[in-house]
């Protein structure tokens, strides 16, 4: 079976409908639907019952989702296990938010290769669909996000909280989104809390999913938005940034997630390394001046 077939299977149910799974998949709905139907074919059963709300699987559907988890699983750690680079005695696959490979990450990367120089580390920045859907399906070892979501066979831990402030150019702006404003999507419950504080907010100018960008447009044109207080503390140092005074603060957790089963020793090592860089991280950020803040619900593992 072509292992293509069992990732876009996966993928539908993941996503819920075949217009989502065909935007994750960078493939038209068409392809989808004759992926699906190539493997029902296949199968000879049908896997999806189709309606307005999207799909649901029936019961071959429901017996099959573990066949194709461990198919394309199967498949992802023979190419990783044969494609280790000359002179490495293994690989880890890095997937994380491009907001936790500033600072947090990257200050990981070199630990991790001097604590483990034989193995060869691919670092990967995604959202987190694209990360999870990494982790499912075996590709990745290990995720670095803010919104997991809980599945069978992985564990969730919280590494640190992020604390998002709002920061401008100017020494005096507002403590409510103004012109020049720049909103960075930092997920569904950082949406929420800043709907809640801000309700008269007619929205932004400029919306970013990636911070780096919506800082780099920031610093260059002037305005404010809320970034981790860990990635502007040179910027506030220098006075390039300012914290914008009696504007609230948000709290919003970065987890750490790997496959329950996994008994890689560079595995194990990395999430150690990982974890001790997070106390690190608390206690450096830790002194800062707190404002208002508003947590997010803890995430269960």
């Amino acid at each position: 079976m072509d292992t293509e077939l069992a990732r876009t299977f996966l993928t539908v149910v993941e996503a819920g409908n075949f217009i989502s799974a065909a935007e994750r998949l960078h493939v038209s709905q068409s392809t989808v639907s004759t992926r699906i139907h190539t493997l029902e074919d296949l199968l000879g059963c049908v896997l999806f019952v189709r309606n307005k709300a999207g799909t649901t699987l029936t019961a071959p559907g429901r017996q099959f989702q573990k066949h194709a988890t461990a198919l394309v699983r199967i498949v992802a750690q023979a190419r990783h296990d044969i494609g280790i680079p000359e002179g490495f005695s293994g690989t880890l696959v890095i997937g994380g938010r491009i907001g936790l490979w500033e600072e947090f990450l990257l200050q990981w990367l070199p630990l991790m290769q001097k604590a483990s120089p034989g193995i060869s580390i691919r670092a990967e920045s995604n959202l987190e669909p694209e990360i999870m859907q990494g982790l499912i399906e075996g590709r990745i070892d290990i995720g670095v996000m803010y919104t997991p979501q809980s599945r069978p066979g992985l564990k969730v831990e919280q590494l640190f909280d992020e604390r998002l402030v709002m920061v401008s150019t100017s020494a005096k702006n507002a403590p409510e989104p103004q012109e020049g404003y720049v909103y960075v999507d930092w997920g569904p419950e950082f949406y929420a809390r800043h709907s809640a504080c801000f309700p008269n907010f007619g929205g932004p100018s400029l919306t970013a999913n990636i911070g780096w960008l919506g800082l780099q447009h920031l610093m260059k044109n002037g305005g404010s938005g809320y970034f981790p207080l860990r990635i502007v503390l040179p910027h506030l140092a220098e006075r390039r940034l300012h914290i914008v005074a009696g504007a609230p603060e948000f709290s919003v957790p970065a987890y750490v997630v790997y496959p329950v089963d996994s008994k890689s020793e560079a595995t194990s090592g990395a999430i150690g390394i990982m974890h001790r860089l997070a106390t690190a991280t608390k206690i450096r950020i830790a002194g800062k001046p707190a404002r208002r803040t508003v947590p997010a619900k803890k995430k269960q593992s």
